[in-house]
């Protein structure tokens, strides 16, 4: 058994970024996270006043050139915030946030030292002075949370640090950012280029606990984000990109959903917001389910969110290697099927992250689903295969009524794939009749494990192909 139910095989290379990387380093609390969300212009990472939320490596790209034109798209940098440093983690988590420091600060082309602008120098801050002077590496301090001209005696303080001139920001209020921006083009002249597009944005989710964190390193090759048998260890979506075969992909992890969790405010919304728009934004969806446990209502209920959204989706069952001496591959499959029924089309990856067992096959799955995602078919064979389907069953219709037809078909959009029936009478096409067009629809062409959008459009025969006069539809 190769543990992958659906797909095709294929072989890959693993490669890595080359974007110089601007690592934001500084104790708690300083506003590092709000830099970094100032400086790409969108909320990227938590900003939180409770010390200690960030504590994998956060990162984004960050133009510091503007695009020239076709041969010169301009140059960027990849910018990344991490923990703060001395924090004592709730979690005991302590070593691993330093370890993620300690990474960024390694493969970092420079460093930006924020402090606190309004509390001055503190003892932490000139531990962070020592350790960064050990790195050999151009760094620029920036005091943050500056508001007024009353915080200058606490500037000149910061002198003493060894790192020249302060420079005075306040990324809350956008003050002071184009002297930062300019201070990394001056430093980083020879930035990578513009970085090439992800051919495919992969959000990991799943509950807490159900193996994420474990399945982004085993797939990038390194510790990128913290693992913890801690649940809620991960509280951010980071989005780690990997090279494989030359080819870009995005991979986003997520915070783990859990059973009432509360949604009304502080980090418990932020970690729920930025799962749910990470599917969203996620071109596929790899759901990671943890074989060792029953499939749970905060499964069902993500089931539910991914489907709502049209996302094409692998059910991943991470640690198999639990559960495989007490059931079959295929058992498990239909297992799934009765639980998810909304996602029966989906494709199932059984892996073991630990070991690294099916997580790169993993990957290339999620990429035939986004091909089939993006497949456009031609109008004359869509009519060709609606022609068949009206021949092995056409919709029923009560006696007396005038009988349903389908006029014309036509494939309006990708991503999901979507198409509009033309017909004389909706209200005649029932939910049932339209399950199996989708069904066939997945049966006869390339979208045989992604969702599809089936839309209805009332017309009268007599119209030819104008405009219709309004819609209907389902999803599946």
């Amino acid at each position: 058994m190769t543990g992958l139910f659906g797909g095709r095989r294929a072989v890959y290379h693993a490669g890595t970024m080359s974007l110089p990387v601007v690592a934001i380093v500084g104790r708690p609390n300083v506003g590092k996270s709000s830099l970094l969300n100032r400086l790409v212009g969108r909320r990227i990472a938590i900003v939180d006043p409770t010390p200690g939320i960030t504590r994998d490596r956060v990162s984004a790209p960050l133009p510091i050139s503007e695009p020239g034109g076709k041969d010169s798209p301009g140059k960027y940098v990849e910018l990344v915030d991490t923990g703060g440093m001395g924090v004592e983690d709730a979690d005991d988590l302590t070593g691993r946030v330093e370890g993620q420091i300690a990474y960024a600060l390694a493969s970092a082309a420079m460093i930006l030292f924020v402090v606190d602008a309004r509390e001055g120098l503190t003892p932490l801050d000139r531990h962070v002075a020592e350790r960064l002077r050990r790195q050999d590496k151009p760094v620029v301090l920036v005091a943050n949370k500056f508001d007024s001209d009353q915080q200058l005696a606490e500037i000149h303080e910061l002198y003493s640090l060894g790192f020249g001139e302060p420079m005075a920001v306040s990324a809350a209020q956008g003050k002071g950012i184009a002297p930062v921006l300019d201070a990394i083009r001056e430093r980083l002249a020879s930035a990578a280029d513009v970085p090439s597009e992800p051919v495919m944005k992969l959000a990991i989710v799943g509950k807490r606990n159900a193996g994420k964190s474990t399945f982004i390193n085993a797939l990038a090759g390194e510790q990128r984000v913290i693992v913890s048998e801690k649940p809620g260890t991960t509280r951010d979506s980071v989005d780690v990109t990997v090279n494989v075969g030359g080819r870009s992909f995005m991979l986003i992890d997520t915070a783990g959903m859990r059973k009432g969790q509360k949604h009304e405010g502080g980090l418990d919304f932020y970690t729920h917001h930025r799962a749910m728009r990470a599917i969203r934004r996620a071109d596929v969806v790899a759901m990671l389910i943890d074989a060792s446990l029953p499939v749970s209502k905060v499964d069902k209920n993500l089931a539910g969110e991914i489907a709502l959204q049209f996302k094409p989706v692998v059910l991943v069952v991470n640690k198999w290697d639990l559960a495989r001496s007490a059931a079959a591959g295929e058992d498990y499959a239909e297992y799934l099927a009765k639980m998810f029924p909304e996602l029966s089309f989906a494709p199932i990856s059984l892996t073991v992250a630990t070991e690294g067992t099916n997580v790169s096959e993993t990957i290339r799955l999620a990429e035939q689903l986004f091909e089939q995602a993006n497949t456009r078919v031609p109008t004359g064979r869509l009519n060709e295969e609606f022609e068949r389907i009206k021949a092995q069953r056409g919709p029923s219709h009560k006696p007396g009524t005038r009988p349903p037809k389908i006029l014309y078909v036509s494939q309006i959009g990708t991503a999901p794939p979507t198409i509009v029936c033309f017909v004389n009478d909706v209200a005649s096409f029932d939910a049932s009749y339209q399950r199996f067009i989708l069904n066939q629809l997945r049966e006869r062409l390339p979208f045989a494990e992604v969702p599809i959008r089936l839309l209805l459009r009332p017309r009268r025969a007599d119209e030819g192909h104008g405009k219709a006069a309004g819609k209907k539809g389902t999803r599946k």
